[in-house]
């Protein structure tokens, strides 16, 4: 998707083209790509017989649908699950926790 966001809509062999060495085979990224056209994150217009792939998602909103996924997936759906976990884990600290709550009250 990065690649997508800085250089506009490509074809195929134009984003293996910007990966370095070695790059992932062509129907690799095919795949990649379609999957992510799949869950509405790219679209594509045909020109000739190939077609060329853009995104349909600004970042901010494809990091929101990400980060939404993992808590539904691995966390239950409950963002309290998660922040939890982070705590517990020693991820995050209470009192980043604590500067947190403050800055989101004072919002």
């Amino acid at each position: 998707m990065e690649l997508y966001w800085q250089h506009g809509p490509m074809f195929v062999r134009e984003l293996q083209e910007h990966y370095a060495e070695p790059r992932p085979h062509f129907n690799t990224l095919s795949t990649l790509v379609r999957i992510l056209e799949k869950h509405g994150f790219l679209d594509h217009r045909q020109i000739g017989n190939s077609y060329q792939y853009y995104p349909l998602v600004t970042e901010k909103e494809y990091g929101r649908s990400s980060i939404a996924g993992v808590i539904k997936n691995y966390f239950g759906d409950s963002y309290l699950s998660a922040v939890s976990s982070f705590v517990k884990e020693e991820k995050i600290s209470v009192d980043e926790l604590k500067e947190l709550i403050r800055e989101i009250e004072n919002a």
